[in-house]
């Protein structure tokens, strides 16, 4: 099961991704992929900063009040992973970074992380301690 995890991210999710980039390149040309390649970075990087510093916020002011800001530390690791995923080349991993981005489809995310997260756990796979 992990040798299958790992053939998929490391080999065919960059094939599927080369394979996307030529079929665009040959539609609207190669300067224009390059083109809208920079202009998803720039448009991520800027969200992955305006995204992360309102969660950090959130994540200092629970600290301040005494909460445990364990929902905001679950979207700031979403939001780490949309990053991650914007630095890679590649028009698939790109909507799936801005899903991870955007507020209304990162709480989507968030709901069936936290299900898979429960999951794990009634397996005995993963464990937590509070503190």
């Amino acid at each position: 099961m992990f040798f299958t995890k790992l053939l998929i991210l490391f080999l065919i999710i960059p094939v599927t991704e080369l394979y996307i980039l030529i079929e665009v390149g040959k539609e609207i040309g190669s300067l224009s992929t390059i083109g809208v390649i920079i202009l998803t970075g720039i448009i991520g990087t800027y969200l992955v900063k305006n995204e992360g510093f309102m969660i950090l916020r959130k994540i200092q002011n629970d600290l301040n009040e005494g909460i445990m800001p364990g929902d905001s530390l679950i979207q700031g690791a979403i939001i780490l992973a949309g990053g991650i995923l914007l630095l890679t080349p590649g028009f698939v991993t790109d909507i799936l970074g801005f899903i991870f981005l955007m507020p209304v489809s990162r709480s989507i995310v968030k709901k069936y992380l936290l299900k898979w997260l429960k999951g794990k756990i009634k397996e005995g796979n993963f464990y937590y301690r509070e503190f």
